[in-house]
């Protein structure tokens, strides 16, 4: 029975989800077309200089915001605290927006909620998350695309409480909402993984591989479940391909501590 030297890579990866710098969609319901206000034309312009310079976003958004910006202006200082990665900085101030749009009962708070529930797993902090998480799941009003992302990271809070059961729950709503995810089904599988589902487990990864497998983290968890499984040969390809796949990094040197037991590691 082979056993894999590397069954640390959990639900909750190291590595934060790719955080989407898109603005919140607008709040549902009919809308006529007409004109930007002024308020929308400086927030296209602030979420630019997020993007391309978010120093020059930061004092942008704070003057706006003392101006009376409300929850546009701290989505902008969020979104360029994101793009700087100080994830906690950029969490609480999406939680703010959220605060206000909910004062002005806006809807788009629910989508500000979420936004702060990545950027606190990005962050490291899995109570906020699930906390900011629960108040955008809990309106009920997110939806597609959106809904399920929220659910995926929601699932990683879950792990990191060890509520396994509830993250299974919000992982296979995620697969059903996002199924071109391949984030999500790599999760999923490891989710399987680690409860022992490893007939599940199977099956996710070789979605997984299907979507992404060029991704070393993915061939890494691959050979993690063909190690359990007791086939040899599929966890020695994998564990080699996430070696070569991306030399030098933490999932390369896990892959190569797994393949020692055999004797031999990938030679990038």
């Amino acid at each position: 029975m082979i056993l894999p030297l590397f069954l640390a890579l959990q639900v909750m990866s190291a590595t934060p989800a790719p955080f989407d710098l898109a603005p919140a969609p607008p709040a549902p319901g009919p809308s006529m077309p007409g004109p930007q206000t002024s308020d929308e034309a400086r927030f296209d312009h602030c979420v630019d200089l997020a993007t391309d310079d978010p120093g020059k976003a930061e004092v942008e958004a704070s003057a706006w915001r003392l101006g009376g910006g409300r929850f546009l202006a701290r989505q902008c200082l969020g979104m360029a605290y994101s793009r700087e990665g100080r994830w906690a900085l950029a969490a609480g101030e999406f939680g703010n927006a959220a605060r206000d749009a909910e004062i002005a009962k806006d809807n788009r708070a629910v989508n500000y909620w979420a936004q702060s529930g990545n950027a606190w797993l990005a962050a490291g902090d899995w109570a906020q998350a699930r906390s900011a998480l629960d108040a955008a799941l809990a309106a009920g009003t997110l939806s597609g695309m959106y809904l399920g992302e929220a659910r995926l990271d929601r699932a990683r809070a879950m792990v990191a409480a060890d509520d396994l059961p509830s993250a299974r729950d919000d992982l296979d709503r995620a697969l059903a909402l996002v199924p071109g995810d391949p984030l999500a089904w790599l999760l999923s599988a490891t989710l399987a993984r680690r409860m022992n589902d490893l007939h599940r487990a199977q099956t996710d990864i070789a979605e997984t591989l299907r979507r992404s497998p060029d991704d070393a983290s993915v061939q890494l968890e691959a050979g993690n479940i063909a190690a359990l499984s007791g086939k040899e040969d599929q966890a020695r390809e994998a564990w080699g391909n996430a070696a070569r796949i991306a030399p030098g990094t933490a999932v390369a040197k896990a892959a190569t501590a797994a393949l020692a037991q055999f004797g031999s590691a990938a030679k990038p």
